[in-house]
């Protein structure tokens, strides 16, 4: 029984493939510098003053689960990608059957159907779908040369179904974020910018107009006018104690820092506690306002730059599958920088966001530490491969 265990386990993951002079140590060493800066400025908040019963920040629960996600990060990190190629649809669909099973035995909180609970841990399997979405992608776009519409339809379908259980529950931000992975992922597979452009401006007539004859929930039409609101500085500040609360302190602790910042666990966000969701979703508010402007911006340049190394790591696999897995991970990152700083900024409505690697977040962390495992393991392996496009690049 033993032996056919570890049988099971070798036809799953394996060492050999993972080469050290193709690893890419400069991402590795990014996210580590991320993941510390994270656990850094968490540690200042919980020390904080504001960090008392409702409104507590517990360090402690954010290491345990990195320790959690440490293993999750190496199972990506040494799986076979043929067997990951292999699995994919079934991984895909298990994805689909946890969005399913929330909507039916999820825990409710402020009127939404997002997690299922467990003793220590609350899963939320949106997080988990993204990472499903990427590789289900690079499977049907692995031989799919994108020159017939129903060659376009299928890489959308394997998107629209998750973003349709995620629409469900409601969570109509994290179902937006799949589609600058579906887009990003059509463009690396060779389809044309041209078409992909057509798609985005008949997406937001189509938004726009579901706006319009009010097809959004009324929690969401809020947002929405609360952020074409936001933009006249007025109207900003009258809405600070209504429905513009967040906006308008996400803003206001972020120009607080001014050039150089205020210190660490030295910001007012910190000290009174008004910024909600400061440990995840408005995270770089925090840091914005206690190291500056420069101290933000060096980090934003950073994290784009671990961004282009896994696009360039990318660029080097000949085999389509792991380099599209891999640039898909990319545009997760890059993805997830854009809408939160975005968001915290007033660039785009409110959502719930996380900033991966140094955001708070259990089911967050898994999803991140899995597609990093991920990226870096097929980043090392070179099979070699004479597809139509093996030699071309991004």
């Amino acid at each position: 029984m033993i032996q056919s265990a570890r049988e099971l386990v070798g036809s799953v993951f394996s060492r050999s493939h993972v080469r050290v002079q193709a690893f890419p140590f400069g991402v590795l060493l990014l996210a580590m510098v991320f993941l510390t800066t994270g656990l850094v400025f968490i540690a200042a908040m919980d020390a904080s003053p504001s960090s008392t019963g409702l409104r507590r920040i517990d360090f402690d629960s954010h290491r345990e689960k990195i320790m959690v996600a440490i293993p999750i990060f190496f199972a990506g990190l040494f799986v076979r990608p043929a067997w990951l190629r292999r699995y994919t649809p079934l991984i895909y669909l298990g994805c689909l059957a946890l969005l399913v099973l929330v909507l039916l035995i999820g825990d409710v909180r402020n009127n939404a159907q997002r997690w299922i609970q467990f003793p220590r841990f609350d899963l939320q399997p949106s997080e988990l779908a993204k990472i499903g979405v990427i590789l289900m992608l690079a499977r049907v776009l692995h031989e799919n040369p994108l020159r017939r519409f129903g060659d376009w339809a299928r890489p959308f379908a394997v998107a629209a179904i998750p973003m349709t259980f995620i629409v469900l529950q409601p969570d109509l931000g994290t179902a937006l974020t799949m589609v600058p992975l579906t887009l990003g992922l059509v463009y690396l597979a060779g389809g044309s910018g041209r078409a992909i452009v057509g798609l985005v401006a008949g997406a937001a007539l189509v938004g726009y107009t579901a706006y319009e004859v009010e097809w959004f929930k009324g929690y969401q039409a809020e947002r929405i006018d609360t952020w074409v609101e936001s933009f006249d500085p007025d109207e900003l500040i009258d809405a600070r104690n209504g429905p513009g609360f967040h906006a308008f302190h996400a803003r206001a602790f972020t120009g607080n820092g001014g050039l150089y910042g205020r210190g660490l666990g030295q910001g007012i966000a910190n000290e009174t506690g008004l910024l909600p969701e400061r440990d995840c979703d408005s995270i770089i508010a925090v840091i914005a306002e206690e190291a500056g402007f420069i101290g933000t911006a060096s980090l934003i340049v950073l994290y784009s730059l671990m961004v282009a190394l896994l696009m360039i790591a990318a660029s080097r696999l000949r085999d389509r599958y792991g380099r599209l897995v891999v640039g898909g991970v990319a545009i997760y990152f890059g993805a997830h920088l854009v809408i939160n700083v975005s968001v915290n900024l007033g660039l785009l409505p409110m959502t719930g966001l996380t900033l991966p690697l140094l955001s708070t977040g259990g089911s967050s962390q898994l999803a991140t530490f899995l597609a990093l495992g991920l990226a870096l393991g097929l980043a090392s392996h070179h099979e070699r491969s004479l597809g139509g496009d093996a030699f071309r690049e991004f």
